[in-house]
């Protein structure tokens, strides 16, 4: 297999190939994580595919040097999941989820490759405080914004 670098520079470049290339590489990911935010198969499976164009047709603002690949893509898919949610103007339901399960969400990650920033959040989650889990779940896993975690803790932003 080639090394990520040039399949992304190819990428960048329009290479069909690559894009093909990172589709298969990432799109599991990138679907596992649309899923966690809309709770909607076909939803996710839509705005998958609609990461990747936006990534195809953004491909030129990514930097090696800004991190990595996956971790830009990644950005872009919860970006996307985040607006269409926005858009639809639904909210899933506020509070379903315990902390645990917040935990669990994380480990439905396992296909992301061990090297990701979702799988040093893992890791971690289990030492934070309970009400910095819920932080993390209303923000990362639920989509929040920082003013409706506000709102919903009845806190003021930045006051965790």
């Amino acid at each position: 297999m080639q090394n990520l670098n040039e399949l992304v520079e190819q990428f960048q470049d329009k290479n069909e190939n690559a894009f093909e290339k990172l589709y298969e590489m990432y799109s599991e990911s990138i679907h596992g994580v649309i899923f966690n935010i809309v709770k909607n198969k076909s939803l996710a499976d839509e705005l998958t595919q609609e990461t990747f164009i936006e990534a195809w047709k953004n491909a030129s603002s990514y930097s090696i040097e800004k991190g990595r690949f996956f971790t830009w893509i990644l950005k872009i898919a919860r970006n996307t999941a985040m607006d269409k949610i926005r858009f639809n103007s639904f909210k899933q339901s506020k509070i379903n989820l315990n902390i645990d399960s917040s935990k669990n969400s994380f480990s439905s990650l396992d296909k992301i490759d061990e090297c990701t920033d979702a799988i040093e959040i893992r890791k971690l989650l289990p030492k934070l405080s309970s009400k910095r889990c819920t932080i993390i779940e209303l923000l990362f896993i639920k989509g929040f914004t920082q003013k409706e975690v506000s709102d919903h803790l009845d806190k003021p932003i930045g006051n965790a």
